[in-house]
């Protein structure tokens, strides 16, 4: 059987505070949204902005981590994976279905104190990026690549 890849990566700011619980076992499970924005024109040339939301669940360590770390409004780098769960609604009967992203790993892009629950700080774009001029190293000065170099 051919192999199969299911992964997502999201860069985007959490809607609401996350919720933690506690599964009987002792394992901690996050659940938060998350937004991604895009922008195109329409037909008559304007700028128009579409947002999308995405559910996301978190366990174990990563559940905990955004339990201390994450509020509304943080922007957050999520790895993981789709899921599709169905079921039952006891009320109407009727089969429910729920897709979400099963996060494996996150990188918390806000700084402290920034989105609604921290003070509303802003942070320039350019501040995560490394300012400083490259390293020489003395002893590639000089060397230069050519396409000899390069295996394939």
């Amino acid at each position: 059987m051919p192999k199969s890849v299911n992964k997502v990566i999201l860069l985007g700011n959490v809607g609401k505070d996350p919720e933690v619980k506690f599964l009987p076992s002792g394992l901690p499970v996050a659940n938060l949204t998350l937004a991604t924005s895009d922008r195109f024109k329409d037909k008559a040339g304007e700028w128009q902005d579409r947002t999308e939301w995405h559910n996301l669940t978190a366990y174990q360590r990563v559940a905990e981590i955004i339990r201390d770390y994450v509020k509304k409004g943080a922007k957050l780098y999520v790895e993981g994976r789709i899921q599709t769960r169905s079921w039952d609604d006891q009320a109407s009967g009727q089969k429910k279905y729920r897709t979400e992203i099963i996060v494996n790993d996150i990188v918390l892009l806000s700084g402290r104190g920034e989105g609604d629950a921290g003070g509303g700080g802003t942070r320039s774009n350019t501040s995560s990026f490394d300012q400083r001029a490259p390293v020489q190293h003395e002893e590639f000065a000089g060397t230069e690549i050519t396409d000899d170099d390069i295996p394939f």
